[in-house]
């Protein structure tokens, strides 16, 4: 049985309507910051004309701005969400690739997250839902900023669960009995089950999927209120699990969209959920952000979302995708809006080069905070440009490898106002099972991206336009290589240890908080910390 569907639920949080939610004392206004989780370009549709299941986000581009230029800050997960929350790219904040279900580490304790600064600015501070940078010790969430957490403390597949939706190829649920769980399944969690956390509580082992959309929508609900109360302004970082698989959708089936489009919509009518608390109460004292995370996991074919124009047909050419885990356009460029009524301007589209990492330092001057100091931040303030007062964002912007080709986190690729430039390339496994070879180029291969968006052709290294482009692009590439060499930068614990896998009661089968035939309430149990 898959998760609720999008009209239920709409239905299961009605009670948002009745949340008060006003700036703080000080006029600081609130923020949400949504992140979806594997989501193409292309999977809205206000950028693309085909996508037909998202609605409310598309009502929400038409009444804020659309950014048609926007990055994640890294290819895949635990990098990602470190850049988005630190506001500097993994080479410096010293995570360059994904944590584990027994990773010891996380984000580093000496790099200072968004919550922290927003926390000591007076907010009231929560996140719901993934987390993916560390879940032992101080490296949980409410050791990093945050008042309180509710969700999973690592991707949804990174576990068992009795619900396991649709995932390419397709997952068994937990084993019932110890010998089960010795079968082992190629890309599969069968050992231990996906924990829920509340605070540091692991509240349920496995995790009931199918509710876990409505959960999110209720734990939101409480947090804004009891916020609200506080008279405090509030940071709620919502990371959802769509649309990373397993997918979990509630028959009927759409007809035409399938299970991915059923899920997508269930997604946009969470976005849309949200948006209704907003302009319920308190219109105009909430900004909020929708992003994603990276772009879609292509080797999970039918599940994998919409690229739009963003084909990286360079590398298509040679083999392997050219979207999560990549440096091509589908990679890392993502859908991205932002709502605030009375300062954002609406049906805007702004064509300014941004980023996840802009999130951090933006905010931080909203709040009428200061950044923390002795370190450099890849991300940069855009409030002119939330503001309708510009258009101009990054005069570079760098992409790091994120697991397709090179050393995880070196930046091998950049972008240069309308050029980009490779130093490597790669593909990562597609749906075909292919995979693209890690080629090195030096001189770099460079696109214009105004004439080629596909990436289909590179400049011909004789061409005139190549030869006035690679001076400006190697003196880019050199600048932000020094820049980053004489920075202050952290190195993240990648050590893994067993006994840190969050786990409710060790006694029973995954780890399970109970014996499935006893159907008794969850123990509610404490991970060590």
């Amino acid at each position: 049985m898959g998760p609720p569907s999008p009209q239920a639920v709409l239905v299961m949080a009605v009670v948002l309507v009745g949340v008060l939610v006003p700036c703080g004392a000080s006029g600081q206004p609130n923020f949400i910051i949504i992140l979806a989780d594997d989501v193409g370009w292309g999977d809205l549709g206000a950028n693309w004309a085909e996508t037909k299941e998202t609605p409310h986000l598309d009502e929400l581009a038409a009444a804020g701005m659309r950014f048609v230029d926007f990055h994640s800050a890294a290819s895949t997960c635990s990098p990602s969400r470190a850049s988005l929350l630190t506001g500097r790219l993994g080479v410096r904040n010293g995570v360059t690739h994904n944590f584990a279900v027994t990773s010891v580490g996380g984000l580093p304790l000496n790099e200072t997250t968004l919550a922290e600064v927003l926390r000591e600015a007076g907010y009231s501070t929560g996140a719901i839902g993934k987390w993916h940078l560390g879940h032992h010790g101080q490296h949980h969430p409410i050791f990093r900023g945050f008042d309180y957490y509710f969700g999973i403390p690592y991707s949804h597949d990174m576990g068992c669960t009795d619900t396991p939706g649709y995932n390419v190829p397709p997952c068994p649920p937990c084993p019932q009995h110890g010998a089960e769980a010795r079968m082992a399944r190629k890309g599969c969690y069968t050992e231990v089950a996906l924990p829920l956390f509340e605070n540091t509580t692991i509240i349920e082992q496995p995790v009931n999927l199918s509710s876990l959309a409505g959960r999110y929508a209720e734990q939101a609900e409480r947090f804004i209120r009891q916020a609200s109360i506080s008279g405090r302004p509030f940071f709620l970082y919502l990371a959802l699990a769509h649309m990373h698989v397993p997918l979990g959708v509630s028959p009927p089936l759409p007809p035409a969209s399938g299970i991915y489009g059923a899920s997508l919509s269930e997604m946009d009518a969470l976005v849309g959920r949200v948006r209704q608390v907003i302009d319920s109460h308190g219109k105009g004292n909430t900004l909020l952000w929708f992003t994603g995370d990276n772009g879609p996991w292509a080797q999970k074919c039918e599940l994998a979302g919409r690229l739009g124009p963003f084909v990286g047909g360079w590398q298509r050419q040679r083999g392997g995708s050219s979207a999560k885990q990549t440096t091509w356009e589908g990679g890392h460029r993502v859908p991205a809006l932002a709502y605030w009524p009375g300062h954002i301007p609406a049906r805007r589209t702004s064509p300014a080069l941004l980023s996840t990492l802009d999130i951090f330092p933006t905010l931080v001057a909203l709040a009428g905070a200061t950044l923390p100091p002795s370190r450099r931040f890849d991300g940069i303030d855009v409030s002119p440009v939330l503001f309708g007062q510009a258009d101009v964002g990054h005069e570079v912007l760098l992409h790091p490898n994120s697991g397709a080709a090179g050393k995880d986190g070196e930046i091998e690729t950049l972008r240069l106002a309308q050029y980009k430039a490779f130093y490597s390339t790669g593909g990562a496994l597609a749906c075909d099972g292919s995979t693209g070879p890690a080629e090195h180029h030096q001189p770099p291969l460079i696109f214009n991206l105004d004439r080629d968006i596909q990436e289909q052709e590179p400049l011909d290294v004789l061409s005139r336009e190549y030869q006035a482009a690679l001076p400006a692009v190697s003196r880019a590439y050199t600048r932000a290589l020094e820049d980053i060499a004489t920075d202050n930068v952290s190195v993240a614990d990648y050590s893994r240890d067993p006994a840190v896998t969050p786990c409710c009661d060790a006694r029973h089968t995954a780890c399970r908080c109970q014996e499935p035939e006893h159907r008794a309430a969850p123990r509610a149990t404490r991970l060590c910390l």
